[in-house]
């Protein structure tokens, strides 16, 4: 068994700065070759020390972030303009895609369509709910207004 620190965050192993003891096949043809782990040593511990610190730094900064994001996405709602028929039915459907660009023309922020639910298909005109995942415990209810373009 081969013990690394992780430079990188791993998949089912762990994350930046972890300490961690793995076969030494894994080791030596995956995790040192890809960048994602350095060979534990006794001065390792000052690089661990190091990672971790500028981790929780990150994380901190990334937290306030995520709040005033949310506070934003929730305190103003995102109009969206698509095609619509007569009676207020859509040509098509309003996809996560469509909800994360309409967020970023309106000036709230930039998010990744990826993180975003809708909590019904949108396939009409009226208000509409969203919700996005920003970080472990963080969610954003958004609402979004979906208007006929003229």
């Amino acid at each position: 068994m081969s013990k690394l620190i992780l430079t990188q965050d791993v998949t089912g192993l762990g994350a930046p700065g972890d300490v961690v003891e793995v076969k030494n096949g894994y080791a030596r043809n995956y995790l040192i070759p890809q960048g994602l782990a350095v060979a534990w040593s006794r001065g390792g511990e000052k690089q661990v020390d190091s990672i971790k610190a500028a981790r929780a730094a990150r994380e901190h900064a990334t937290i306030e972030e995520a709040m005033d994001l949310k506070a934003r996405l929730e305190a103003n709602p995102v109009t969206l303009a698509v095609k619509a028929g007569a009676e207020g039915r859509l040509f098509g459907s309003v996809k996560t895609g469509d909800v994360a660009d309409a967020v970023a023309a309106a000036g709230l922020g930039s998010i990744d369509k990826r993180l975003l639910e809708l909590v019904a298909p949108i396939k009409g005109l009226g208000q509409h709910e969203a919700i996005l995942k920003l970080r472990d415990g963080i969610v954003a209810t958004i609402t979004i207004s979906v208007v006929a373009a003229k």
